[in-house]
């Protein structure tokens, strides 16, 4: 089969993306290097969208909670993962849950029966120079294929371990206990009014306690396959340099040098107002409604991340859009080589999708894979694609895939409401179903309008 667009990877995005084009009248080629002379250390069968870690799509919620609406925006533009997920389902109250071998069997089903479709046992081991093409090969990429896009991109734009700071709504934060200030007071172009850094000051005694919770703090393993990947000092753990002494993050991260705290009316402090320790904590999007904690990438569980971080002033009702976490994974810096519709800035034939662009989860990697598979068979029909609105789940992750999120700073992150336009005027309480309101009123007026273009 002559086909108009090469897939390659046929995991969640990939075939997503396929199927999307093959619904549209495009013909597919799905290239997947399982069952082709390629293998990933993760994957146990050669079947297409396999699920590798959890079989859990989260909360199927779509009146309070962020990827619940990202759940009902798939399944109104007809989702074959949200198809084959309702197929697949299993018990999980509230959340959305799957049988993954039933879930597997019933996407490639669909894509293998498709007139439009052809599926090719293959390894890809360079980007194609001609041809629309959609990357969706995740954060296993193969070495061949990871070295030709570092060529395509450059040394310094791929990522092949992720060393995650916690990134905090900044809503959350008690700003009675906390102040804005660049250290020394250096300012740049690009800079706030009163700062760049939200800071967070510790005593001698809380500082000692919080050293001592890194330590006790139960940790996570690296996957077999990861243990390998080293990590460097410029992304150490937190918890791997608090080991390194007592002193060690009060000359890192954690150094109160150059700030003056406003609540320290200590004049004898011997040097000046300069807390102890400080954590601080950088914005992480244009919104300004999401800020990360620097340097505290970290491999603690999860529930002791909430409960130690909460223990720093300011953060004792924190809410996190993610939390710390390093792993092995494979994103490029999508918000400096990307453009609004997907494509390689220095290569538009080329589109990316899924995990590699940059988006964390199962549901995220799928819903781009979507959005790529619209956008490839817009662009073949001559017809202009508007992206969804950035008050919506799709557009709010496009948004922060290809433009809002800080290039320099670029992480991996899941759908939630930081990355949404802020309703401050509504009343926290409220809040997340204004967004869900909000999102489910302008989605249904682009798809709406998208109805009305001729294909």
């Amino acid at each position: 089969m002559t086909h108009q667009v090469h897939i390659i990877g046929g995991g969640l995005a990939g075939s997503e993306a396929a199927f999307q084009l093959a619904q549209r009248g495009v013909k597919v080629r799905l290239s997947e290097m399982r069952g082709g002379g390629g293998k990933t250390a993760a994957h146990e069968t050669e079947g297409l969208a396999e699920l590798v870690c959890s079989n859990s799509f989260r909360s199927d919620d779509d009146t309070k909670n962020a990827v619940g609406l990202l759940h009902h925006e798939m399944r109104r533009l007809d989702s074959l993962v949200m198809r084959a997920g309702e197929k697949a389902r299993v018990p999980a109250g509230s959340a959305m849950a799957v049988d993954r071998d039933v879930f597997s069997a019933a996407v490639e089903r669909v894509l293998s029966e498709h007139p439009n479709i052809e599926i090719v046992r293959e390894k890809v081991e360079a980007l194609p120079e001609s041809g629309l093409t959609i990357v969706a090969t995740g954060p296993l990429t193969a070495a061949e294929l990871a070295s030709s896009i570092v060529q395509a991109t450059g040394e310094d734009r791929l990522a092949f371990f992720d060393a995650i700071a916690p990134i905090v709504h900044r809503d959350s934060i008690d700003m009675s206990k906390c102040w804005i200030q660049s250290r020394w007071n250096k300012r740049t172009e690009a800079s706030n009014e009163d700062g760049d850094y939200i800071n967070c000051p510790m005593t001698k005694e809380q500082y000692l306690a919080f050293h001592q919770g890194l330590l006790d703090a139960e940790k996570g393993e690296f996957k077999e396959w990861e243990a390998d990947t080293p990590y460097f000092d410029g992304c150490m753990p937190i918890e791997v340099m608090a080991e390194r002494g007592v002193e060690t993050l009060r000359y890192g991260p954690m150094k109160g040098v150059g700030l003056d705290n406003p609540y320290d009316t200590n004049e004898e402090h011997p040097q000046g107002r300069w807390p102890y320790a400080v954590v601080q904590l950088r914005q992480d999007n244009k919104l300004g409604t999401l800020w990360n904690m620097v340097g505290f990438q970290t491999k603690m569980k999860y529930g002791a991340q909430v409960e130690l971080f909460r223990t720093i002033p300011g953060l004792e009702n924190a809410e996190f859009a993610r939390l710390g976490g390093m792993h092995r994974n494979t994103f490029i810096n999508s918000p400096e080589l990307l453009d609004r519709q997907l494509r390689l800035k220095s290569a538009p034939h080329i589109r990316f999708a899924g995990q590699v662009t940059g988006c964390e989860g199962y549901v995220e990697s799928s819903a781009v894979g979507l959005v790529a598979g619209m956008m490839a068979a817009a662009e073949l029909a001559g017809t202009n694609w508007t992206p969804p609105p950035p008050t919506s789940a799709l557009g709010a992750l496009l948004s922060h895939i290809t433009g809002d999120a800080e290039a320099s700073s670029y992480q991996p992150m899941n759908i939630n409401f930081g990355l949404f336009p802020p309703l401050h005027e509504v009343h926290k309480k409220r809040r997340k179903e204004a967004y869900t309101d909000r999102a489910k009123a302008d989605f249904g007026e682009w798809l709406a309008d998208l109805e009305r273009v001729p294909a």
